[in-house]
């Protein structure tokens, strides 16, 4: 009996990880054929002749850096201030003892319920009246604000277990609030720390919504408007959109499997210590 399930949970893995590979594994193949390959219908067979060709031309076509340059740019920007305030905010809802504390926290679950998209025509409105419209403040703001829930929930969760006795001392040897923080809160938080790094990485990287709603100047466009280079009027280059596609999501990719265990440690680290 034991046996049997140990083989339905195998089973049940080995599904999970076929059906999530898959995709990417297709994508890759859909990047190495022609169009006459992929108009053709044989969306599961292999490429005849490998068209490496397609990454060239996604590189230089689609003016793969400047892209890329903006895409970190702005990720850099969000995750620095996603960093601060949400650490800020959880220091002080789950060290400080106010009576407002766990209200504040549950204002900021329930910005977890609202999706983005629901907020964009408001926006569009408060941008423009604040001439912020086709700047990179106009994603940055709205990244940063949707990302703050899930990292004050993550970062409250696990700052709320470390021990008093910590602060006190410090406190006792006369050090202020912000020494406290700085010094001895966010070292100790560096897995949580991390974990909110990631999560908020992979959610804006390719987000593209918000940015083809804001952002009209060529300049400021981010690395998902590069696929929009390989469709015309008449035609459109579907390898070339396949192979700029994988190397718009090998950032993630690489990130995720090489920070992947931090991810883990720091939600269960936040689960139990919460």
């Amino acid at each position: 009996m034991l046996k049997v399930k140990k083989g339905f949970v195998y089973l049940l893995f080995a599904i999970l990880v076929v059906t999530q590979l898959y995709p990417l594994f297709w994508l890759l193949m859909y990047s190495l054929k022609t169009n006459e390959e992929i108009l053709s219908g044989s969306f599961f067979s292999f490429p005849k002749l490998p068209q490496w060709h397609n990454y060239a031309e996604a590189y230089t076509s689609g003016s793969y850096l400047k892209y890329l340059g903006n895409s970190v740019l702005v990720t850099g920007v969000t995750l620095l201030a996603v960093i601060i305030l949400s650490a800020m905010t959880a220091y002080a809802i789950s060290r400080f003892k106010w009576k407002y504390g766990p209200y504040v926290l549950l204002l900021f679950l329930l910005g977890m319920m609202i999706p983005m998209q629901a907020t964009l025509l408001p926006l569009m409105i408060i941008f423009k009246n604040l001439d912020l419209l086709d700047t990179r403040w106009s994603i940055i703001i709205p990244y940063t604000a949707f990302a703050l829930p899930i990292a004050v929930f993550i970062l409250s969760g696990f700052m709320r277990a470390i021990p008093t006795d910590i602060e006190e001392s410090a406190f006792m040897d006369g050090a202020s609030v912000y020494r406290i923080f700085r010094s001895i809160i966010l070292p100790i938080s560096l897995p949580p720390v991390m974990t909110v790094c990631i999560l908020t990485f992979i959610n804006i990287w390719n987000e593209y919504i918000v940015a083809a709603t804001f952002i009209s100047s060529e300049n400021l466009k981010t690395l998902p408007f590069g696929v929009y280079t390989f469709v015309s009027q008449y035609s459109v280059n579907y390898g070339n959109i396949g192979a700029f596609l994988i190397m718009g999501a090998l950032p993630v990719i690489v990130i995720y499997f090489l920070l992947s265990e931090r991810i883990t440690k720091g939600m269960v680290a936040g689960a139990v210590k919460g």
